[in-house]
């Protein structure tokens, strides 16, 4: 798999992970980044802990991120990349018919550590804000 795919596929797990509620599985993305300035895997847990709303019994947010229009850009001699990409998040739950309840932009840079390509930083920018009374937590 090229270097290119290889990222969109990072792109692509995370928002699996957080659709799932595995906030480990998002955490460990990170073992060699940060989310909006939250260093290392147990800062990233917390961030999220702390503000994603699970919902039970599933425990699970209930939404479905959407991510598109990924750009990316490899440095394969530095083992580095940076990638800007779109996200919907839908959204239903019981109290909640189904909609859009955000969209924006994620902007990432990469880092290969022993071959593998791991998120270096995440940055997001919240560009459309519907209900998100179902999706995050205070």
């Amino acid at each position: 798999m090229d270097s290119a795919r290889a990222i969109e596929n990072l792109l692509y797990l995370y928002a699996e992970r957080v659709d799932a509620g595995d906030l480990d599985g998002v955490a460990a993305l990170f073992e060699h980044g940060s989310v909006v300035g939250h260093e290392g895997p147990a800062a990233v847990r917390e961030m999220y802990a702390a503000t994603v709303r699970l919902h039970e019994p599933t425990g699970r947010p209930l939404s479905h991120h959407v991510v598109s229009n990924p750009i990316v850009d490899v440095d394969e001699a530095a083992g580095t990349a940076t990638c800007r990409s779109r996200f919907t998040v839908l959204q239903a739950t019981p109290d909640l018919p189904l909609q859009a309840v955000a969209a924006g932009r994620y902007v990432d840079t990469f880092t290969r550590v022993d071959g593998t390509w791991w998120f270096a930083t995440r940055s997001m920018r919240l560009d459309l804000t519907g209900d998100l009374s179902q999706h995050l937590l205070g």
